[in-house]
């Protein structure tokens, strides 16, 4: 599963040929969250809130991004790096 980002003490990462909806997983710590591309929500897991805030605003950010990232593993390809969050 490639990192495509890293901030804060997050990761950001995206499986190969992953199920829909089109999403992408983030980590910190002990923390593991499945967030949806389209409105950055979580869909399975927990982040603690600044974490989650955090990365709700990066992906709202980086939203075209993240969708050609998912497109890219769904070809089993490796997804492009996104910058960090600011």
């Amino acid at each position: 599963m490639p990192v495509i980002s890293e901030f804060n003490g997050i990761e950001i990462r995206m499986y190969y040929d992953d199920h829909s909806p089109p999403h992408f997983h983030a980590e910190y710590a002990e923390f593991r969250a499945k967030v949806a591309i389209a409105d950055a929500t979580i869909i399975a897991g927990t982040l603690p809130g600044k974490q989650q805030g955090v990365v709700s605003s990066w992906a709202t950010e980086h939203r075209v991004e993240l969708a050609a990232d998912w497109e890219l593993c769904q070809r089993y390809e490796r997804p492009n790096p996104i910058a960090p969050a600011r």
